[in-house]
């Protein structure tokens, strides 16, 4: 299982996301904060809960990650795409099996933080590519969208196309 907000989904994420799908038979993709309205702040990360960080639905991110490994050449029966509360352990039984291991890259506190949750819980926890330097963040992307610079070159082709296909069924202001 690979987990992320996916703000939007980024070429780092797709890093990820294949270094799990080489290690697995069927990869679990979860997005987590599904549910803008039990976002919780957390102490080791000062911007995943705020609304600005967080523009797209969970739907809308499904459709991201979903066409993105369609584009990857994965076969539909060797994925499966949940929401995943993050902040919400004594949930986590409800979405995914126990005995799913959880790949994670660490670049930070907050992604320590996950390994360490994950394991109190009784799950697997596989560390990818440890000592890695995150090299994208989903901030950075959504600054460059905000300030119409270019920000497609950031993000696998999927992406774009969902996001270009999101901005053309939205309603005029």
């Amino acid at each position: 299982m690979v987990h992320g907000r996916f703000q939007p989904f980024h070429n780092g994420h797709l890093e990820y996301l294949r270094a799990a799908r080489d290690l697995c038979d069927t990869l679990i993709v979860g997005i987590t904060n599904p549910d803008p309205t039990v976002i919780l702040e957390e102490p080791t990360s000062e911007h995943r809960h705020l609304p600005e960080s967080n523009p797209y639905t969970y739907f809308e991110r499904l459709l991201m990650v979903r066409e993105v490994l369609r584009d990857e050449g994965v076969p539909d029966e060797r994925w499966i795409i949940i929401p995943f509360p993050v902040n919400s352990p004594d949930r986590w039984r409800y979405y995914l099996p126990m005995n799913a291991v959880h790949y994670l890259r660490v670049f930070s506190d907050w992604e320590q933080s996950k390994v360490d949750r994950l394991c109190a819980h009784g799950y697997q926890v596989e560390v990818l590519h440890p000592g890695i330097e995150k090299e994208i963040e989903a901030s950075e992307v959504r600054r460059r969208m905000t300030n119409d610079e270019d920000w497609r070159a950031l993000v696998p082709a999927a992406v774009v196309r969902v996001i270009e296909s999101l901005r053309e069924s939205a309603p005029a202001l």
